[in-house]
């Protein structure tokens, strides 16, 4: 894996002082332009840096303090699990990840990477992604606000005479809508289908895919029509929580016109967030860009919910945005944020955002939900501010400046 982005944080300044090497630890500044809240920031700091202050560190003998010396949970990427370190660098490691919440009006917070004695504690799990090999082969992920999955070859392969096994061809991403932060996804598939489509107390898989783009599914657009891929064709899970996950999801060569197209999705997936981002790169011969879609569905709810979709569209941040009332099962949102954005488009099945690709190169969005049954955005209006403020997030990234402790 090449090394960990960032979704709302990113190093803009490194500035690892004179004393660098056997410091007494590693302090972490972070500062934002912006008024608002930012809770949940994700920060990542390149596990080179981390041992540049602090030689021979070791992720389990480690602690990240707050100003007030609180020790907060924190992650380490393993972007190389194969590498040998015998000068004993982290040769193997990307990224040490940990989060802060800046209060509205608070710009800057500082943290302190200390060497410990004692063993790091677990931290629970927040965020997670996996095969799902008991349900076909869905690919599942979650954080502690929303869960999804998509589907893989199995679901599309032709059912056994008699299996009545359901058959499904589709690219499109689903969304699982749950009112706990614990994880859910092993717990629904442990329980069923015929469970965990009713609210029994978590929450519920109500969100209608089918062959529509679902909430953040892509497509290339000829002008008229959006060619898409088929199932998932293959997955690699690189980072697996606490805090953060990220994953990709492979899809093999589908026809766009006359164009072939082969598309890799990278998901990266953190705490506290109702949006996940996600990199898309698409790789395709002969014409120098092509028009990519991103899509959600137009026709969401279950049969007999009635649903009443309201739209919002904004060039200016490249907002596609629903928010749903049902008739029983309560209202959600859906939002695709396509920094970039050049236009709006429909088909008989989604709402669509449009932007150029380049072969080879990712096309970065975000994507996601939130229900009213989670009891946190409950409203049309809530959502839309919750969305725009992502967006002022997202083009707005933090900057974190490192320095060595003597």
């Amino acid at each position: 894996m090449t090394r960990t982005t960032f979704k709302l944080a990113t190093v803009s300044a490194l500035l690892l002082a004179a004393n660098i090497g056997n410091a007494a630890g590693l302090r972490v500044t972070l500062s934002h332009d912006l008024d608002s809240a930012r809770p949940s920031e994700t920060v990542t700091i390149a596990w080179k840096d981390v041992n540049a202050a602090l030689p021979g560190a070791l992720i389990q003998r480690i602690a990240v303090k707050d100003a007030s010396g609180k020790v907060v949970p924190f992650q380490v990427t393993n972007v190389a699990p194969h590498a040998k370190d015998p000068q004993n660098v982290g040769a193997a490691y990307g990224d040490l990840i940990f989060q802060h919440s800046f209060r509205a009006g608070e710009k800057s917070a500082t943290y302190t990477v200390e060497k410990t004695e004692t063993i790091a504690p677990v931290f629970p799990a927040q965020t997670s992604a996996r095969y799902i090999q008991e349900r076909l082969d869905d690919f599942g992920w979650e954080n502690d606000k929303l869960a999804h999955r998509t589907y893989g070859p199995a679901l599309m392969a032709p059912a056994p005479a008699g299996s009545g096994k359901e058959v499904l061809q589709t690219s499109g991403l689903d969304l699982w809508f749950k009112r706990v932060p614990y994880p859910i996804v092993d717990r629904w598939y442990n329980k069923g289908h015929d469970h965990y489509h009713k609210d029994e107390g978590e929450g519920m898989d109500f969100y209608n895919v089918g062959k529509s783009r679902g909430a953040g599914g892509t497509g290339v657009w000829d002008g008229k029509t959006l060619h898409v891929s088929a199932n998932y064709a293959g997955w690699k899970v690189l980072a697996n929580g606490p805090i953060r996950s990220i994953f990709e999801l492979r899809y093999d060569s589908w026809d766009a016109a006359g164009t072939a197209v082969t598309e890799v999705k990278r998901f990266t997936v953190d705490a506290g967030h109702q949006l996940d981002r996600i990199d898309s790169t698409f790789e395709f011969k002969g014409p120098s860009t092509l028009t990519v879609a991103v899509g959600l569905n137009k026709t969401p709810t279950d049969k007999g919910e009635n649903g009443v979709v309201d739209v919002k569209r904004d060039k200016a941040s490249g907002t596609l945005l629903q928010w749903i009332e049902q008739r029983s099962k309560g209202a959600f949102g859906t939002a695709v944020i396509l920094p970039g954005a050049q236009e709006f488009t429909d088909d008989a099945l989604n709402n669509l955002v449009l932007a150029q690709v380049k072969s080879g190169e990712p096309l970065r969005y975000y994507a996601g939900g939130a229900w009213s049954g989670a009891k946190e955005i409950t409203t049309a209006a809530q959502w839309q501010a919750y969305v725009a403020d992502f967006a002022k997030r997202a083009a707005s990234p933090v900057k974190v400046n490192l320095q060595a402790q003597p």
